[in-house]
């Protein structure tokens, strides 16, 4: 009875997005559904800033599916004309723009019970889970990975502290630059870091999604 209160108290978006944790997940490496994104946000300050854009693309058996990607324009309340010099979003403009509640259900929607892939993942779950709180909603539930984090993993040990942007391992990996700095350009950069990280890895050893999120040291996890 008392499962039945908590789950009623929620709006019907969060709960649809809930459901697809009840049943047992994906392990299988090749099956999985990786969705790896990025916001471009007012600035650097989780706490006070706000997201400006999300974009986001699937990436399933090592592949990237364009067919299954995810962009959303916020609309502004709070103005940073520093940052524009960066992501190139004005307060108005062209761009259609979504309310945030809307683009958070959206989103929900769009990621469902998918692993969450992003470099230096921890803003970007950050600044979805101030949306979340800011509507009163738990904090995402998905599974997540850092390519930051799991490039580390095909180095010796004598560089594993070492501290990679998405620009340096743009370079490391031979990737062009396009639409740098917008959410659905970094996403993008990202997946196909990230299907270069796993290539690597799967001359290693034989990789299972299990690997991906050990970390013997522990740093950078969410």
């Amino acid at each position: 009875m008392l499962n039945w209160f908590n789950n009623k108290s929620y709006p019907e978006f969060w709960n649809n997005y809930t459901s697809y944790f009840k049943n047992a997940q994906e392990t299988n490496l090749e099956k999985v559904r990786f969705v790896v994104f990025d916001t471009e946000t007012t600035g650097l300050d989780i706490i006070k800033d706000k997201v400006l854009s999300i974009g986001a693309v699937a990436v399933t058996g090592n592949t990237i599916d364009v067919n299954d990607s995810f962009e959303a324009y916020l609309k502004q309340e709070k103005f940073n004309s520093e940052t524009v010099e960066i992501h190139g979003i004005l307060k108005e403009g062209s761009i259609d723009k979504i309310d945030e509640k809307k683009a958070l259900i959206l989103f929900l929607n769009y990621i469902k019970n998918a692993i969450l892939v992003a470099h230096h993942a921890a803003f970007d779950i950050a600044m979805i889970n101030q949306i979340l709180k800011s509507h009163n909603l738990p904090k995402l539930k998905n599974k997540v990975l850092d390519t930051g984090v799991l490039y580390k993993k095909t180095l010796s040990s004598q560089t594993i502290n070492k501290h990679y942007s998405l620009d340096e391992l743009s370079d490391i990996f031979k990737i062009k630059k396009h639409d740098r700095h917008t959410a659905s350009g970094d996403a993008f950069i990202t997946a196909i870091i990230m299907i270069k990280i796993i290539t690597l890895l799967r001359k290693k050893n034989n990789l299972a999604l299990s690997n991906l999120f050990y970390n013997s040291s522990r740093r950078g996890l969410i």
